[in-house]
């Protein structure tokens, strides 16, 4: 295996035959603009380390989007006490290797592996071992697969990595014709207040409208830019991705970057961010300029329902956290991670934090569950 500091040290082409079609947050187009914006390296502390292994006449068969770190920021699975537990008791818990794609909390693909390559799963076995091997090689403390699929967290924890279970809020399309045929499916006290929602948010003087790719222009990713810093500022206080970051993502995705803008008298004052999949739109940042009843369950929830009808997407996945989803027809979905420890010791403490927590997290799942709004058979 051989560590990369920069995806433009592999060719897009190669990448992307391992990292497939379905997901644009591990393409090279996605990587590589946080990269070449500078939302990821030494500013914000993802030092890119893209992990390849090749066959012996060169061709790409396996990678994965790897950074070294000194901080726990931006990942969306959260090691801190860890880190802290470890360093009280007089280790170094930093720098560590985290494979995953950065200040983006959406499952996919981690061991990305080439579609007609011999052997697909002992390659991913050979990549997991080659990261082990990695974080020896370095003296890195650990190395944490985040975000991952189900199949790859199944594997690692079969070659010994601790796992991980937390839990996001996505809606499936039943194959409705339009959002009146998903509310069909709501009970009925559920389905007049998301109705409610909708008429209120529409009530303002608003105009809503998608645009994609390249037709999102410099200044309507202006506007979005000011909207992404002042949630940034509201709940977290660290801006990571840079302004150059969103006009490069549509210049180099194209129609897969989607833009759900409200405007007031054709000046946007709300702006959502989503990618699209094969089959998954993927909702990412938002921002608003005021206060507007239920704005941002309209344009990051409903238009997000709306555009996947209309597209035949089969699932929206609208970001991290947010049991209030659930009653706007978001389900419950266990996300997937996997950790590998060094030190004994502390691999040892954090196995038993990670049985605990996945018990707990199933328990939690199940009364969530519990809660959703969606009819039982016979119910009106």
């Amino acid at each position: 295996m051989s560590l990369h500091p920069a995806i433009a040290d592999i060719p897009a082409t190669e990448w992307d035959a391992c990292a497939g079609p379905d997901n644009p947050f591990v393409s090279h187009a996605f990587l590589s603009a946080l990269e070449d914006s500078g939302s990821t390296g030494p500013r914000t502390g993802w030092l890119p380390q893209y992990a390849a292994i090749r066959d012996a006449a060169g061709r790409l068969l396996a990678a994965a989007p790897m950074y070294a770190k000194s901080h726990s920021y931006g990942e969306y699975v959260f090691d801190q006490t860890w880190a802290r537990a470890f360093e009280q008791a007089g280790g170094d818990y930093y720098p560590k290797l985290q494979v995953a794609v950065p200040f983006s909390p959406v499952p996919g693909p981690r061991l990305l592996v080439r579609p007609d390559a011999a052997d697909s799963a002992g390659l991913r076995q050979a990549l997991a071992g080659a990261l082990r091997q990695a974080a020896t090689e370095l003296g890195v403390s650990s190395v944490h697969v985040t975000f991952c699929t189900e199949d790859e967290y199944t594997l690692l924890g079969e070659a010994g990595w601790l796992q991980r279970l937390g839990v996001q809020f996505h809606w499936d399309n039943g194959g409705y014709a339009s959002f009146d045929d998903f509310l069909a499916t709501l009970a009925s006290r559920k389905r007049k207040v998301l109705k409610r929602e909708r008429r209120d948010a529409n009530q303002c003087g608003l105009t809503f409208r998608a645009v994609q790719g390249r037709a999102i222009t410099p200044d309507l990713w202006a506007h979005f830019y000011r909207f992404y810093t002042a949630t940034v500022d509201r709940k977290w206080g660290s801006a990571y991705l840079t302004p150059e970051f969103f006009p490069l993502l549509s210049e180099r995705l194209g129609d897969r970057v989607v833009l759900m803008l409200a405007e007031r008298d054709g000046t946007p004052v709300a702006g959502a961010l989503n990618l699209m999949g094969t089959d998954t739109l993927y909702g990412r940042n938002w921002g608003c300029d005021g206060d507007y009843p239920f704005l941002h369950f309209e344009l990051c929830y409903y238009r997000a329902i709306d555009f996947a009808i209309a597209h035949g997407l089969r699932r929206v996945e609208a970001g991290a956290q947010g049991q209030h989803k659930i009653q706007r027809g978001y389900r419950p979905t266990p996300t997937y991670s996997a950790h590998w420890i060094a030190h004994p010791g502390l691999r040892r403490a954090v196995a038993d934090f990670v049985v605990h927590e996945r018990e707990a997290m199933l328990h939690e799942m199940a009364e969530l569950d519990a809660q959703s709004p969606y009819r039982a058979a016979g119910e009106d």
